[in-house]
């Protein structure tokens, strides 16, 4: 490797240095492009009614806003309170299993809905469900 600088490069680097002009910043370029619409939600501590409420009109909201990727966390209900109730399970989560099932039985909702599926666990695993929303031409 040659550890001499020639004259040009010095020149040139130089010129480089005395140069006012503002040179973009990449990084912020990529990440303004880059950008998806995506929102999140944490339904945790949220009855079912109340829970039901608020996915309706936050889906519905989104869609509105033109957002792609919805990110729902339902938790696993490992702290709810269903041991004190005979007549539900311990085992499965009230909010777990039913919203999703409460999105897909709703016409309304399913009309600007593209898919719903398991979250990865960097977005909450089996305590979370993605929802991806049509686009929305409006």
């Amino acid at each position: 490797m040659n550890s001499k600088i020639s004259k040009k490069d010095k020149k040139i680097w130089n010129e480089f240095l005395s140069n006012d002009e503002k040179l973009p910043d990449k990084d912020e370029i990529q990440n303004k492009t880059n950008i998806k619409k995506i929102r999140s939600l944490d339904l945790h501590g949220k009855t079912l009614d109340e829970a039901n409420s608020i996915i309706e009109s936050f889906i519905k909201k989104s869609y509105e806003a033109k957002v792609q990727k919805l990110i729902i966390v339902t938790g696993k209900g490992l702290h709810s309170n269903n041991d004190k109730d005979p007549y539900v399970s311990k085992d499965l989560g009230i909010l777990k299993y039913s919203i999703p099932e409460f999105v897909r039985n709703n016409e309304n909702l399913m009309q600007i809905i593209s898919n719903i599926s398991e979250a990865s666990v960097k977005d909450g695993g089996t305590g979370a469900f993605y929802i991806f929303l049509k686009k929305n031409s409006n």
